[in-house]
């Protein structure tokens, strides 16, 4: 083998690569279900699949004229709810549906109203502990948090929201036995790929700060 080509990269990567113009980026990112407050106190549940976590802060990525980004401006208790690859068909139902209405003009071709959320996607509201919007009773984890700042990105189409996890919880066959820690090889979530839905395979190796066997 060449000394200047590492062996842990297989050959069939090797080829030249192409410039292409994907309509989309969502390169393989994790599902979540917000559940936030309407202005009228009901509440509003929808599908999301831009947003990572830094410590105990949650980054999310809005569409400005959504349902979620309009209540969490003025209302800033939310949780994020984390589905299971199996719960996809459920994300699925919710996909097509806004809690705006009249429905943005951009949507109107493919969305329509919907005032319950949890009913339509068959999924059931759990009372939370510390904010007012429900959790999600059938997603594994479930996180209550509230904003600390939202802000427009650059291009004004989005908003960019920063929040604090208050609570954790979590489906005890996802925990280590006797343990704060979530076992990695129980926990699995839903992946957005390419508009794809998928889940983990096999595990291939761990990080040297994991602190899980």
């Amino acid at each position: 083998m060449n000394a200047s080509t590492p062996s842990s990269v297989s050959t069939d990567l090797l080829s030249e690569h192409v410039t292409i113009t994907p309509s989309i980026l969502y390169f393989g990112t994790p599902v979540v279900l917000l559940s936030t407050e309407n202005e009228n106190g009901s509440f509003n549940l929808a599908p999301m699949s831009s947003a990572w976590a830094l410590g105990h802060v949650i980054v999310l990525g809005l569409g400005a004229e959504g349902q979620t980004a309009h209540n969490l401006r003025s209302r800033h208790d939310l949780v994020v709810n984390l589905p299971a690859p199996a719960q996809w068909p459920a994300v699925e139902r919710l996909a097509p549906l806004t809690g705006r209405t009249p429905v943005p003009v951009d949507k109107r071709a493919s969305f329509r109203f919907e005032p319950d959320k949890f009913a339509a996607a068959g999924l059931r509201p759990q009372p939370s502990e510390l904010v007012r919007p429900p959790r999600v009773a059938e997603c594994p984890m479930q996180w209550e948090a509230r904003v600390a700042r939202a802000q427009p990105d650059t291009s004004g189409e989005f908003v960019i929201v920063e929040a604090h996890v208050l609570k954790v919880h979590a489906d005890p066959r996802i925990v280590l036995t006797g343990s704060q820690h979530v076992d990695p090889a129980a926990w699995s979530p839903l992946i957005y790929n390419f508009r794809h839905y998928f889940g983990l395979g096999p595990e291939l190796g761990r990080s040297f700060r994991s602190q899980t066997a």
